[in-house]
C-alpha cells in the first residue's frame, strides 16, 4: 500500500471564475491548492479546523461561502472530493475537469472547518482512500477511464448499528423515511396528486443528493446590509458538459446529525414572526369589507383570539368569473384569475379598510396567482408596460417572466411594495399554473418563494411568504401552504404525519385548511378534531372553498363543540410562548420542532409504525384524534406508544412509564398530549392577538417532579422586528425546578441579552396540575397567602385538576426570583391516589349531562352527582383535600352500580307515569323514541364511567404496589 502525506502550500482561496489553479500532479492524484502530496510511509492525518467566530457569522447573518476550505478538499484528477464534516462528503466529477464553486439553489455554503481526516492509496495507488471519524470513502482510478462514478470506482463504508455497511452508486435507498410534497390539492387522505419527494434521512443510513443539474445563484451573499440597495443573487445556468456533482450523507441512525450537517451547508430554517403563532382565518369568498368587518366583530364578540386575516382572491378584480367560465385573458390563462388592483365595488375605500384591519391588531395577507403577468386593466399596468420596454397604448399585457431579473424587481417594486406600504404584511402565494419558467431548470414555485422572501428581507422585515413547498432548499422560504385537501377523517389522518415527515427536508411550517378545503361543509365532531390537530400543528389556520354551505366560524356550530373550539383556540394563545422558543430551537438546532418520534427513539420500531404521532416541542408528544367516536360509548378509542421516559397525560393527569403500548379511549373534550414529567411549559395570558399586550404574568405549567428531580427550560423572547434575531436582539430566561422531600423550588434567572421593548418588570403565575394542595408557599423567601380571586398575588387551589395555581407580585425581569412550594410530605407518599382525577371529573361530568338530557325519563343518581362535585368541594376547600380524595374512591364504585343499574330500563309502570306527564299513549311512536333516546344516553354514560372506574382500579393496584 502507498500512503501520500501533505505538506501546506500557499493560501489560496478559489474565485467565482472558473480558473486554472496550480496543482502537482502524482500520476492521477491531483491535491487541491493548499495540499501536495509526496509518497510516504504512513498515512496524513489532517486535523480538524477551528470554527469560524460565532460573532461574525452572526454579524452578517444570510451571508455564506460556497468555497470551501482547501484543507477539506482532495482532488484525484478529474474528480474532487471535499470532506464537509465527518458525515457528509460532496463528490464531483467532470468530463473537463472544472469544478463548481458557486452556490447552487440547494448548497450555499461549503466552507465549514475542515474535518480530520486522513488520505491514503493502495493497489498500486490506483485506489485512493479518505477517512473520516464516521465514513471510509474508497475510490479507484482504472486505466484508460473517464473516471466517472459508477459501482466499480466508488464506494462508502460506515456504521449502523454496529455492522459496517457499504454503499455504492445505483443502490436504492429502501430505507428512506420521505421527505414532502409541493402540494395536497385534491388529496384524499393519502392519496396525493403528486408524489412525496425523498427525504434527507434514511433507515438505510445514508442519502445521496444529486446536485448535478440544479441551477445555481451567481452570489451567495444574502444578508442585504444595504437594505433595497443591496446586490440580489440571482440564477445562473450550470456550465455545458457532462458532470456529477453528488453530496453523500452517511450518518446511521442520528438522523438529528444528518439534518444538522444539511443545514450546515444549505441555510437554517428561519424564525417566523410571533403573530404566525396564532390564528389564520381564511376562506375562499368575495367578501366586501363590511363582511370583514363584521367577521372580525364575531370573533371578538364570541371570546376568539384571532391574528391574521387572509384575503382570498376577490380582492382584485375578477370579472364575476366562476368555475366553469372559460374566458382567457392575453396570456391564455383565465380571466381575473391574477390581479393587482383592488375590487371598488367590494373595497371602495381599501387605505380605510386596512387601517381598521390594523387597529384590530391584525395582520393581513392577499391571495395572488401571478401568471397572467399583468393585463391593461391594472392600476399599474402604464407603468409597468413603460419599465419592461412595452407602449403602454397598444394595451399588451406584460407577460409574466419571475427568472428575468428585471421583471422581477418591477413587479415587487411596482405591484408589491405600494400595497405593502398601504398595510399588507405578506402574500399568499398560490401558483397553480405552469411547472416551468423561462429559465431551464428553475420550478416556478420554488423561484417565487426565493423572490418573495429575500425581497422582504432586503426591505428590512422578518420574511414571511405562504405557498407551496417548491423543492429542496425551500426549507429557508417558509410557510408552506399544502392545498385544497377533501374534507373526510381520512384527510385529517393523514396531515399527522405528513407534517411530522416534512422535518425530514427541513420544512417546518406547514400550514393545513384546517377542516379541509372541499367541498366545504364539515361534520362538527371532525371539524373540531380538525382544530384539536391545529392547537398543536406548527400553524392554525382555518380554510374552506366557495360554498354556501361551508362553515368555518367557530361560534357558529352547535354546543359542546363551539365550546370547545374555543378553549381549543385559547389553549393554542396560552401555548404560543412555548410554541415561539420552540420555533427558536428549530432555528437555532435545525431539527423541527414538530417532528417524528424516530429522531428522539431511532431504534424503537414503534417509533416509525405510530404514523398517528410526533414529537411537539421537546416536552410533548402528540396523537391527535383522527378517528370518529364511538356512538355507543361517546369515545374514541387509539392505540398510543410511548417511548422510554415518565410521562403525564395532559388532559388527565394519568401517568405512564414507557416504552408502553397503550388503548386509550378520548372524548370529544379531550387531545392525547403527553407531556415529560417534570416539564415546564411556559405559557401566556388570555389574549385577543398574540401581540395585545406584553406577557404579564408569565404563565410557568410545571408537571409532576419525582423526588431528587430536576428540571430546566429556556425561555425565548424578541421583538419580532426584522432579522434581530439572528443578532443576538433577544432575551433567554432560565428556569429550573427541584423536587426534594414535598418542597419544590422554582429559580427564574434573570433574562440573557435583551431587545428594544423587553418588559422590565413582569409578574410570575405557577401553575402545578396534579399535585397535592401546599402548606406554604414563598416568592423570594415572602410567604403568600390563600386566596380566592384570580389575577392576585396568592395562591388558590382547582380542584377540578388538583392545580395549585400562584401568582407573584410584579417583580423586576432582573432579579432572581425563587418560589418555594412545600406540601405535606405523607401526602405526597400518596401521589398516586392522584393519578387520573382531572380526566375523571371531566369523564363524570360528560356522564352527568348525558344522563340530565333524558329528563323527565330520568336524572343523574346523587352518588354521581357527590363524584362529580369532589373537584368542586376542593376548590372551596384545599385542606380538605386527603379526606376528599379519599371519599371520591369511595363514591366513584358506587356511582357506577348506580348508572349501571340504569342501562336495565325503565319498567312499564314507570313508562306509563313518564306518558301521562308528557300527555302521551305510553305506546306512541313519540315515547318509543325518547325511550330509544333514553337507553342510547344511559349506555353511553355506563361506558363512560365504566372507563372511569377500570382506570381508577388500575391506578389503585399500581398506587398500592408502590
Amino acid at each position: 500500500m502507498t500512503q501520500f502525506s501533505f505538506f501546506p502550500a500557499l493560501s489560496l482561496r478559489l474565485t467565482f471564475k472558473a480558473c486554472a489553479v496550480a496543482c502537482l500532479i502524482f500520476g492521477s492524484f491531483v491535491i487541491a491548492p493548499a495540499q501536495t502530496a509526496a509518497p510516504s510511509a504512513a498515512g496524513k492525518q489532517h486535523a480538524a479546523s477551528l470554527p469560524r467566530s460565532i460573532a461574525a457569522r452572526s454579524a452578517n447573518p444570510g451571508r455564506y461561502d460556497p468555497v470551501a476550505d482547501p484543507k477539506a478538499v482532495v482532488r484525484i484528477g478529474s474528480v474532487r472530493f471535499t470532506v464537509l464534516t465527518p458525515q457528509l462528503i460532496r463528490m464531483e466529477w467532470t468530463a473537463d475537469g472544472k469544478f463548481e464553486d458557486h452556490a447552487s439553489f440547494v448548497f450555499l455554503n461549503r466552507h465549514l472547518p475542515a474535518p480530520k481526516f486522513t488520505v491514503s492509496s493502495a493497489d498500486g495507488g490506483n485506489r485512493h482512500i479518505i477517512k473520516t471519524d464516521a465514513l471510509s470513502l474508497s475510490y479507484t482510478v482504472a486505466q484508460d477511464s473517464s473516471g466517472k462514478f459508477s459501482a466499480d470506482n466508488l464506494r462508502v463504508d460506515f456504521m449502523l448499528n454496529g455492522k459496517q455497511m457499504s454503499w455504492r452508486p445505483g443502490m436504492e435507498d429502501k430505507g428512506n423515511l420521505m421527505g414532502t410534497t409541493r402540494t395536497l390539492d385534491g388529496a384524499l387522505g393519502g392519496k396525493t396528486r403528486e408524489p412525496i419527494d425523498p427525504g434527507l434521512i434514511s433507515r438505510d443510513g445514508w442519502v445521496l443528493v444529486d446536485d448535478s443539474s440544479r441551477p445555481l445563484f451567481d452570489s451567495a451573499d444574502f444578508s442585504f446590509t444595504q437594505g433595497e440597495h443591496s446586490p440580489w443573487p440571482w440564477v445562473m445556468q450550470r456550465p455545458a458538459g457532462d458532470r456529477q456533482d453528488w453530496y453523500f450523507f452517511g450518518y446511521g441512525h442520528d438522523y438529528k446529525q444528518a439534518l444538522s450537517d444539511f443545514t450546515k451547508v444549505a441555510g437554517q430554517i428561519p424564525l417566523p414572526p410571533r403573530f404566525a403563532f396564532g390564528t389564520w382565518w381564511s376562506r375562499y369568498w368575495a367578501y366586501s369589507d363590511q363582511e370583514f368587518e363584521d367577521l372580525v366583530r364575531g370573533f371578538h364578540d364570541n371570546d376568539v383570539p384571532l391574528d391574521v386575516l387572509v384575503i382570498d382572491m376577490d380582492w382584485h378584480l375578477t370579472f364575476h368569473q366562476n368555475w366553469f367560465s372559460s374566458e382567457n385573458d392575453q396570456s391564455g390563462h383565465r380571466l381575473g384569475w391574477s390581479g393587482y388592483s383592488w375590487n371598488k365595488l367590494l373595497f371602495p375605500d381599501p387605505d380605510a379598510f386596512l387601517r381598521k384591519i390594523r387597529s384590530e391588531g391584525l395582520k393581513t395577507t392577499l391571495n395572488l396567482h401571478p401568471a397572467s403577468g399583468v393585463q391593461p386593466w391594472e392600476d399599474a399596468y402604464a407603468e409597468m408596460a413603460r419599465w419592461m420596454g412595452i407602449d403602454p397604448a397598444t394595451k399588451k399585457y406584460v407577460p409574466f417572466d419571475i427568472t428575468n431579473k428585471k421583471f422581477a424587481a418591477n413587479y415587487m417594486d411596482l405591484l408589491h411594495h405600494p400595497l405593502e406600504k398601504r398595510g399588507i404584511d405578506f402574500w399568499w402565494l398560490d401558483w397553480q399554473q405552469e411547472a416551468n419558467t423561462k429559465t431551464a431548470g428553475v420550478n416556478p414555485t420554488w423561484w417565487l418563494n426565493y423572490v418573495h422572501f429575500s425581497d422582504q428581507a432586503r426591505e428590512g422585515k422578518r420574511p414571511l411568504l405562504f405557498h407551496r413547498w417548491g423543492g429542496l432548499g425551500n426549507h429557508r422560504y417558509q410557510i408552506g401552504f399544502s392545498g385544497d385537501t377533501i374534507s373526510v377523517w381520512d384527510s385529517l389522518a393523514f396531515q399527522p404525519w405528513f407534517t411530522a415527515t416534512a422535518a425530514n427536508v427541513g420544512y417546518a411550517y406547514w400550514s393545513h385548511d384546517i377542516g379541509g378545503h372541499m367541498p366545504g361543509a364539515v361534520d362538527p365532531e371532525l371539524y373540531t378534531r380538525w382544530i384539536q390537530f391545529g392547537t398543536f400543528s406548527p400553524i392554525l389556520r382555518t380554510h374552506t372553498t366557495k360554498n354556501p354551505d361551508s362553515e368555518r366560524r367557530i361560534w357558529a356550530y352547535p354546543e359542546p363543540y363551539a365550546d370547545i373550539m374555543r378553549d381549543e383556540f385559547h389553549l393554542r394563545y396560552a401555548l404560543v410562548p412555548y410554541i415561539h422558543t420552540e420555533a427558536r430551537r428549530t432555528y437555532d438546532t435545525v431539527i423541527a420542532f414538530l417532528r417524528p418520534l424516530y429522531y428522539d427513539w431511532p431504534e424503537a420500531e414503534q417509533a416509525y409504525t405510530a404514523k398517528n404521532e410526533y414529537v411537539f416541542g421537546d416536552n410533548m408528544i402528540v396523537a391527535p384524534v383522527t378517528s370518529p367516536i364511538d356512538k355507543a360509548s361517546g369515545l374514541a378509542t387509539e392505540q398510543i406508544w410511548l417511548p422510554s421516559g415518565e410521562w403525564i397525560e395532559w388532559d388527565t393527569g394519568r401517568h405512564f412509564s414507557g416504552p408502553a403500548q397503550l388503548t386509550r379511549r378520548f372524548s370529544i373534550r379531550e387531545t392525547p398530549v403527553y407531556v415529560r414529567a417534570g416539564a415546564i411549559v411556559p405559557m401566556a395570558p388570555k389574549m385577543r392577538y398574540t401581540n395585545e399586550k406584553p406577557v404579564d404574568p408569565l404563565i410557568l405549567t410545571v408537571f409532576p417532579l419525582s423526588s431528587g428531580q430536576k428540571s430546566f427550560y429556556t425561555l425565548y423572547e424578541d421583538s419580532g422586528k426584522g432579522r434581530e434575531y439572528q443578532t443576538g436582539k433577544a432575551a433567554w430566561t432560565d428556569i429550573r425546578a427541584t423536587e426534594s422531600n414535598g418542597q419544590l423550588t422554582i429559580a427564574i434567572a434573570p433574562p440573557r441579552k435583551s431587545f428594544a421593548g423587553m418588559p422590565a418588570r413582569r409578574a410570575y403565575e405557577l401553575r402545578l396540575p396534579g399535585d397535592w394542595p401546599p402548606q406554604t408557599v414563598t416568592v423570594n423567601g415572602r410567604p403568600l397567602a390563600l386566596i380566592a380571586e384570580e389575577n392576585k398575588a396568592g395562591w388558590r387551589y382547582d380542584g377540578n385538576t388538583l392545580t395549585t395555581i400562584l401568582r407573584t407580585p410584579q417583580l423586576a425581569v432582573s432579579d432572581v426570583v425563587t418560589i418555594r412550594v412545600s406540601r405535606n410530605t405523607e401526602l405526597m407518599a400518596r401521589r398516586g391516589e392522584l393519578d387520573g382525577f382531572a380526566g375523571a371529573m371531566t369523564r363524570l361530568r360528560e356522564t352527568y349531562d348525558s344522563l340530565n338530557e333524558n329528563w323527565p325519563l330520568g336524572w343523574s343518581p346523587d352518588e354521581l352527582i357527590d363524584g362529580m362535585q369532589s373537584g368542586d368541594r376542593l376548590t372551596y376547600h384545599p385542606e380538605t383535600a386527603a379526606r376528599e380524595l379519599s371519599h371520591y374512591h369511595d363514591v366513584l364504585p358506587q356511582a357506577q352500580n348506580q348508572v349501571q343499574a340504569m342501562t336495565k330500563g325503565l319498567t312499564q309502570e314507570q313508562m306509563e307515569k313518564v306518558a301521562a306527564r308528557v300527555g302521551q299513549d305510553w305506546r306512541s311512536d313519540v315515547v318509543k323514541k325518547k325511550m330509544g333516546e333514553y337507553n342510547e344516553r344511559v349506555g353511553r354514560a355506563a361506558n363512560e364511567i365504566n372507563d372511569i372506574n377500570a382506570q381508577s382500579r388500575s391506578q389503585a393496584t399500581a398506587s398500592a404496589a408502590q
